[in-house]
């Protein structure tokens, strides 16, 4: 099963989006790990306001 195009590596050039800019890599990366500090802080957000709400209510939620 060989349904690879390339046959041969020669004259085979590659493009790498930013290797050449350590800055853009830097604010991806930040970019990643705000977008994942912001994904947690949400969730507990919101998991603490669920359980206010099931803990007034004095009933556990039905599964």
């Amino acid at each position: 099963m060989n349904s690879a195009p390339i046959t041969t590596w020669e004259g085979a050039t590659a493009y790498y989006t930013y290797a050449d800019s350590p800055g853009m890599i830097a604010i991806w990366l930040l970019g990643a790990i705000a977008v994942c500090i912001y994904a947690i802080f949400s969730m507990v957000k919101h998991e603490n306001a669920a359980y206010k709400k099931v803990k007034s209510n004095g009933v556990p939620p039905a599964l």
